[in-house]
């Protein structure tokens, strides 16, 4: 590409603006993830790199402008005072540098929000890790890109290999002199102009859903979803962690094996969504449980991000997504009932196109002229609901299936971290890497006091669903990510008393004892 090509600036989307509106101290709206290193990673050699790449993405150079008196979508223009280093940083973690060490940085990076007065990313190469390892704390907001294209972008600023991963040379760049500031009237055509093409969408997306009602796949989710309307339509009540949040971010983590979940669809059925939403909603059930609230007859509604890029290209920035909303029930006999009664939902969700739905309702809210838009995500924070919409975002976003380098440092893993805030206490996001299922759980600190619990439990989950599966020992990592501890570490009291055992599931030790005293 010729980075030196004439300028033309570009306006945000909808939903790319959509992040800039709602954001908020309490909200803060980046995607981000903890990347592990087998070795610590050269900062000054680092920076060379990525310097040496940045041309492959023009959109890291840019910020977001507002037109006069905000009339219409922010767009992106050339920061003509940009500099790598006030986006690559190096910082410590505190002693003695092990994985709880790690988690609490991460969780106090999450919680600030980004400058609007540079371009919206941010990376951090951490030092002081145990065991000779290393980390990069990437940041990027959510206007900017989503899941689908903050991974591709991380690929981008990766390698395949350890050699193509060191600093190659670069083009000479030149940032274009900025546009002139546009007129009133240009702003005004231009907001009229966006508003017209969402109605467009809209009235495109709703002649597809139109066209597909003829198709046999689309009836049968219909059929489907007239069943779950009574789930669908009742109220929801709150889980422990739906709740106002103040903005201070806890991140944890844990990664399993990928072929746990090949192995677990091969025995019991359904998708890797299916597997990992199973395992989530298990242990956010056993969370419930451990703060003394029932989950027999009990729904939970998780928003699952799914990409609408029709090309299959995961390389364009912005956002190209809509939502797939579940109703899921909390209780069921056993893992492979649960797993069942999930794979079941999402199926008829998917058939009954209710994510393009979702989409169409967007492009319509986004017809809506641009200062409405921006009061109107500007005030949902501010009006209390009578009851939730949603419970939870759980995203799933796949990533490399083969090992990737920086200045010849292989990664471990990558923990992706999904925003939370109004009053969705937690979020849950999985990638896929190199044969590895990474999560990320990231919660509110104002309203999880024990964050660490719902990632213990999930690991029990997991492992309740491998032995369902008939695997007796579910695998353990190739190589652990997570730096070794220079100390030992003391374990964090709980403001909840734990019961004896779970009500509805026994924990999987104790159904393995189980199982070998029967055999």
């Amino acid at each position: 590409m010729d980075v030196n090509a004439p300028y033309s600036s570009q306006r945000l989307s909808g939903t790319d603006a959509a992040f800039l509106y709602l954001e908020r101290k309490e909200i803060p709206l980046h995607i981000a993830c903890v990347a592990m290193f087998e070795e610590p990673i050269p900062f000054e050699e680092f920076v060379a790199a990525i310097d040496s790449k940045l041309h492959l993405v023009p959109r890291y150079r840019q910020v977001a402008a507002s037109p006069p008196f905000n009339i219409g979508y922010p767009h992106w223009e050339y920061d003509p005072r940009f500099e790598i280093r006030r986006h690559i940083l190096r910082i410590t973690a505190n002693s003695p540098g092990g994985e709880a060490e790690l988690e609490e940085l991460a969780g106090r990076l999450f919680s600030e929000l980004m400058n609007r007065d540079k371009p919206l990313w941010e990376i951090y190469v951490v030092e002081g890790l145990a065991g000779g390892r290393g980390a990069l704390i990437v940041k990027v907001h959510h206007a900017l890109a989503d899941g689908i294209a903050g991974a591709s972008l991380l690929r981008i600023m990766l390698d395949s290999t350890p050699e193509g991963s060191h600093a190659t040379s670069k083009p000479h760049f030149q940032p274009p002199a900025p546009p002139r500031p546009p007129s009133l009237t240009e702003a005004l055509t231009s907001a009229i102009h966006g508003s017209l093409e969402n109605l467009v969408t809209a009235e495109a997306g709703l002649l597809d859903i139109a066209q597909s009602l003829l198709t046999q796949s689309t009836q049968e989710g219909l059929a489907g979803l007239a069943t779950l309307l009574p789930e669908i339509a009742a109220p929801l009540q709150r889980l422990p962690f739906n709740k106002p949040c103040g903005g201070v971010r806890n991140f944890c983590w844990a990664e399993f094996d990928f072929a746990d979940v090949k192995a677990i669809r091969a025995a019991l059925g359904g998708t890797v969504n299916d597997v990992v939403l199973t395992a989530v909603t298990r242990a956010i059930a056993n969370y419930v449980k451990l703060h003394g609230e029932p989950v027999r007859n009990r729904l939970m509604r998780v928003v699952c991000p799914v990409s609408v890029r029709k090309d299959g290209s995961a390389d364009s920035l912005g956002n190209r997504i809509s939502f797939l909303p579940v109703t899921l029930p909390m209780h069921a006999r056993n893992p492979v009932e649960h797993l069942q009664a999930i794979a079941l939902r999402t199926a008829i969700m998917k058939s009954a196109r209710a994510a393009e739905l979702v989409g169409i309702a967007a492009s319509w809210l986004g017809a809506a002229p641009p200062p409405a838009q921006a009061l109107f995500w500007w005030g949902i924070p501010l009006v209390p609901m009578p009851a939730p919409i949603l419970n939870l975002i759980c995203t799933n976003v796949p990533g490399s299936p083969v090992p990737l380098y920086t200045v010849g440092k292989r990664m471990l893993a990558a923990f992706p971290h999904v925003p939370t805030g109004y009053e969705l206490g937690v979020g849950i996001a999985v990638q896929s890497y190199n044969g590895r299922m990474c999560f990320g759980f990231t919660s509110d600190a104002a309203v999880v006091s024990d964050p660490t619990r719902l990632r213990d439990l999930l690991r029990a989950s997991w492992a309740e669903l491998c032995l369902a599966a008939g695997i007796r020992r579910p695998s353990a990592p190739k190589q652990a990510p997570k730096p070794r501890r220079a100390a030992a570490r003391k374990p964090r009291k709980s403001v909840i008393a734990e019961p004896d055992a779970y009500s509805d599931v026994a924990p999987p030790p104790l159904q393995a004892k189980k199982q070998r005293k029967t055999a």
